[in-house]
């Protein structure tokens, strides 16, 4: 695997523990953390974007990160899950999945 992409699995990693830190933190010490990984988050953001096509890694961030939020929502938070937000779900799954394959016909292309 390309390390780029390691830093888009970091990014995407570190971006649902900074949120996860914003739904329980509750002391000054909390946000220590949360304010470090989000730093962590757009350090690895940054190493992505150096060897990838940034629009492809922001979508794949912004994705993960939204699927997520909605899986820890759902899991740790008790939140209430619809067939509207499953579609939406899909849709962004759906673009993420697009932006790769037209990436790789690029690519191949070239």
């Amino acid at each position: 695997m390309n390390k780029s992409w390691l830093y888009v699995i970091l990014t995407s990693l570190a971006e649902l523990v900074w949120i996860y830190g914003f739904n329980t933190a509750h002391v000054w010490w909390h946000w220590v953390w949360i304010i470090s990984f989000i730093c962590l988050d757009l350090h690895f953001l940054a190493k992505a974007c150096e060897n990838l096509p940034t629009g492809t890694v922001y979508a794949i961030f912004a994705g993960f990160g939204t699927i997520g939020t909605f899986f820890m929502d759902l899991v740790l938070f008790d939140e209430a899950i619809g067939w509207g937000k499953v579609g939406f779900m899909v849709l962004i799954i759906a673009g993420v999945i697009g932006l790769k394959l037209a990436d790789n016909q690029k690519g191949a292309a070239q």
